[in-house]
């Protein structure tokens, strides 16, 4: 074998080593793309962004699946690129998962709030009006017993007045005037009159042609 063929050989052996190791790193390559993107996509699953953001994590699986298909068809860089892809993806369904959840979060914080304000005022509403129906009712309660007195009060005049009525009137009384009437000759006149009053009267004597009256108050009979 001359010189040059022997170079020939070892050129052509040179070369077809370095395309083999070329073609071993694409292959290694790829592979870890899909292991990184697996990793992210299982990250997102934990994460909950099967729930939360649900889309993104499928095209995520997608192109996850386009990568593996690339790689068993020995289409290395396709392969490679369609793994990052899908990193990209999960990585981007993470962040919107988190953000998603917080605003939930922030959301049920401030309804959270709102309801306890709610229950507050609703709390301090019944209070007041508690306070108010009680307030009324000791009116009415003060008013009631203020009728009752009055009614109380009436219904005692009215049975004092009953019992005045049935008591019997005062019994009248008689009075018996005497009149004695002296004359020149000694004639004595006696007038006796009988009236019924119902109080005394004292009636003065009238001293004409000297007569005498003498007025006598006794009560009547019954």
């Amino acid at each position: 074998m001359s010189r040059n063929r022997i170079l020939a050989a070892a050129l052509a052996s040179t070369t077809l080593i370095f395309a083999t190791a070329a073609h071993a790193g694409e292959a290694d390559m790829a592979r870890q793309a899909i292991a990184a993107a697996e990793a992210k996509i299982q990250a997102a699953n934990t994460a909950g962004a099967a729930t939360v953001t649900p889309e993104q994590l499928a095209r995520a699986n997608e192109a996850l699946n386009d990568a593996k298909a690339d790689l068993a068809a020995s289409h290395k860089p396709e392969a490679i690129e369609a793994a990052n892809h899908a990193g990209m993806l999960a990585d981007a369904a993470i962040g919107e998962t988190q953000k998603r959840k917080s605003e939930m979060a922030h959301a049920e914080i401030q309804a959270a709030r709102t309801n306890e304000a709610v229950a507050n005022a609703n709390a301090a509403q019944a209070q007041a009006n508690a306070q108010s129906q009680v307030a009324d009712a000791n009116a009415r309660a003060d008013q009631a017993q203020v009728a009752a007195s009055q009614a109380a009060d009436s219904a005692a005049a009215a049975q004092a007045a009953a019992v005045a009525a049935q008591q019997p009137a005062p019994p009248p009384v008689a009075i018996q005037t005497t009149t004695t009437t002296s004359s020149s000759g000694h004639h004595t006149v006696h007038h006796t009159a009988h009236r019924a009053v119902h109080k005394s009267t004292a009636v003065a004597a009238t001293d004409t042609s000297k007569t005498t009256t003498t007025v006598t108050t006794v009560a009547a009979p019954q």
